[in-house]
């Protein structure tokens, strides 16, 4: 899952090059969510939801054709970014806002760092223009970071590496970290880096465990496997 974030001011486009992106995007047969962030509540006063939070509850979750999530308090990008993977199969995320994150950028208003691939004028752009732009996305960003800083890219750090990929200097395909990506660790929702060895010797235990247990046939060849460990007080 690669991520791309649209930043600037306001009222400088960044919703409408969020939509030419998007369309752009699913239109090369990619599967392609959106993060807003945003100084404003989502719930409408008055309604349902809106009752269930006033009256105290601390998530609320609307369910019928679609499904949404209320939280009663400002979750962070990482933690967010991670329910979405659980959530959903993704080829990218574009988030609309958050402009101080590590990851790829495109900038609305000219304002660059060392992880703006490229600024746009929105309201200047042609139709036809969202092609080159969205070639640069999928050549440029990648995913979350692995951490691990292992150097068998080249380079001193998954940051510096990251960087690189921004420049159009390296791709995100040479993390040697990437092509083993089949077991990940959260710990208190941060994710931990492990090694190949570690990986590997984890998915055994687990698979060899799980093998054992009286299960339907179905869930004999599972495509994903979840534990989750809770330290609870006697």
């Amino acid at each position: 899952m690669k991520i791309l974030a649209v930043v600037g001011t306001k009222n400088t486009g960044k919703t409408t090059l969020v939509t030419m992106l998007v369309q752009e995007l699913v239109k090369r047969g990619h599967q392609v969510g959106t993060i807003k962030h945003t100084h404003h509540d989502f719930d409408l006063e008055g309604k349902d939801t809106w009752k269930h939070r006033e009256a105290g509850a601390q998530m609320v979750v609307g369910s019928g054709e679609s499904t949404f999530f209320l939280i009663n308090e400002s979750v962070p990008l990482d933690k967010i970014l991670k329910s979405v993977k659980t959530l959903k199969e993704l080829d990218y995320i574009i988030i609309e806002g958050f402009k101080h994150v590590d990851y790829p950028k495109i900038s609305t208003t000219g304002v660059e760092d060392e992880f703006t691939i490229t600024s746009v004028d929105v309201f200047k752009m042609d139709p036809e223009d969202i092609v080159p732009l969205a070639d640069l996305v999928e050549e440029r960003s990648y995913g979350l970071i692995p951490g691990l800083d292992c150097g068998e890219c080249g380079f001193d750090s998954c940051l510096d590496m990251a960087k690189a990929i921004i420049r159009g200097e390296a791709m995100e395909k040479e993390c040697k970290m990437k092509k083993f990506q089949e077991v990940e660790l959260f710990i208190d929702d941060v994710s931990i880096p492990l090694n190949p060895f570690v990986q590997d010797f984890i998915k055994k235990s687990i698979e060899g465990m799980v093998s054992s247990l009286k299960m339907d046939e179905a869930q004999k060849s599972p495509e994903k496997i979840e534990l989750t460990i809770r330290n609870v007080e006697d």
